[in-house]
């Protein structure tokens, strides 16, 4: 490994960093992450602090969950690599799927296909809901709706189902076919409704409004996060995908759950399904899967996929990826399942995640800069920063900056996206640790 001065030197000149620009790369450098252990990270200069992001959504065990490091390094000297296309497979892909059907059952979930990420199970998702009509003599229906503010990564068919411009318009045109209602959102939307209960049944209205406009015949799947990560920790109300579910079993539109981030006990229950007690057509998860410690994502299928394409000769699946199953992926998703079920972390994610919530609550008590908190589900916290509580106009980059510099300095890294400060701290932080975030916070905001 090259010495601090080589890396601090060239950190910006030859990598360029996602969802950031070169040019900001170069006169903001990035800081420069080194050391690990537990629920905190250490940088190029020995400043540890606690990870308030967890990695970005996907350390849920933390930094330091040796059962997983042990299964990486056990596949890496018996299988370091074998392909799961057609004629083959490989030992730890097979079990896998076993133990995801068994731990996805209450979900409905039954079948898994692999991937390399979460990008690549919404583009799965995407495309097996195309050929799923297909196969049952509805080809018309190409067309995908989902919500403004929701975030599905960054594949072509994800960013065109994205409900956000940012990750977007540089990429226009995108894929046809593509609609979007609006988020039940209470601190924001076209319906100037702030009572969450209220403002669910609205949202379904223009679901089935936009429905009727595009024609039902048009419609393949509909696609939304049980809770918006990206988009500002949009929690929404608990009547509002029970009455998407009817939505699209009226229908005949394809339920997809994206738990890329929800999946694996983020939220407090074992899924986001289970969250909001509904049963999908197909789950796109990854990030926890392996605890962020090698690249893997899955797609899980429920009983309407699995009617579809089992038992139908024609129903051949020409998709797929190099590294669908691989052998070292599906090892440390292996462990990182047990290690996830043995700490039960469901119970501390609640738990920690009430007390995030309610310290952030008691932050927006004391600075107005603070327009909305949200979250109280699970490890899940957002802040919404604005320059006037009144208008709710959004803050300019640099007070997201500020917040976030010296919320590092007290000991805390924490994410702005825009005017949010998004934080998805590991499922295994302590009360103390979360103090130590929210002292940080109050650092940050008062640094203003």
């Amino acid at each position: 490994m090259k010495d601090s001065n080589f890396l601090k030197e060239n950190n910006a000149r030859f990598l360029w960093h996602p969802m950031t620009s070169p040019q900001d790369s170069h006169d903001t450098p990035p800081r420069i992450i080194t050391g690990s252990e537990g629920v905190r990270i250490t940088d190029i200069d020995g400043h540890s602090v606690v990870d308030a992001v967890g990695g970005l959504w996907n350390v849920n065990l933390g930094y330091s969950c040796q059962p997983v490091k042990d299964a990486i390094a056990r596949q890496l000297d018996t299988l370091p690599y074998y392909s799961t296309f057609r004629g083959s497979s490989n030992d730890a892909a097979i079990e896998l799927s076993y133990e995801l059907g068994e731990f996805f059952a209450p979900d409905g979930m039954s079948r898994a296909f692999f991937t390399s990420g979460g990008s690549d199970s919404v583009e799965t998702a995407l495309r097996l809901a195309r050929q799923y009509h297909k196969l049952r003599g509805e080809p018309g229906r190409v067309k995908f709706l989902s919500l403004k503010k929701g975030y599905h990564g960054t594949h072509m068919g994800g960013a065109s189902v994205n409900g956000n411009a940012n990750f977007r318009t540089a990429y226009e045109p995108l894929l046809p076919g593509c609609h979007h209602i609006p988020a039940p959102y209470p601190y924001r939307n076209p319906f100037d409704e702030t009572d969450p209960a209220k403002l669910a049944p609205l949202c379904a209205a223009a679901l089935e409004d936009e429905i009727g406009f595009q024609g039902a015949g048009t419609i393949a799947a509909f696609i939304m996060e049980p809770i918006l990560g990206a988009g500002g920790v949009i929690v929404p109300h608990g009547s509002f995908m029970p009455m998407v579910r009817d939505i699209c079993d009226r229908h005949g539109i394809l339920l997809i759950n994206d738990e890329v981030i929800t999946a694996y006990g983020r939220t407090g229950a074992w899924s986001g399904a289970r969250l909001w007690g509904i049963q999908p057509d197909m789950m796109c998860t990854a990030k926890a899967i392996t605890n962020g410690y090698f690249p893997f994502g899955a797609v899980m299928l429920g009983a309407k996929m699995v009617e579809a394409f089992e038992n139908n000769a024609s129903a051949k699946i020409g998709h797929g990826y190099t590294y669908s199953g691989h052998p070292v992926g599906a090892a440390a998703a292996l462990a990182c399942l047990e290690e996830t079920k043995r700490l039960n972390v469901i119970e501390n994610a609640a738990a920690r995640g009430t007390q995030m919530y309610e310290g952030c609550l008691a932050l927006k008590e004391k600075y107005d800069v603070i327009g909305d908190v949200r979250g109280g589900r699970g490890l899940m916290t957002g802040i919404e920063m604005v320059s006037d509580r009144t208008t709710k106009a959004p803050t300019g980059p640099e007070i997201g900056t500020v917040v976030q510099d010296k919320a590092y300095e007290a000991g805390a890294m924490i994410r702005v996206s825009g005017p949010n400060i998004l934080m998805s701290p590991p499922l295994i932080l302590t009360d103390a640790d979360v103090d130590t975030i929210l002292s940080a916070l109050d650092a940050g905001f008062a640094a203003l």
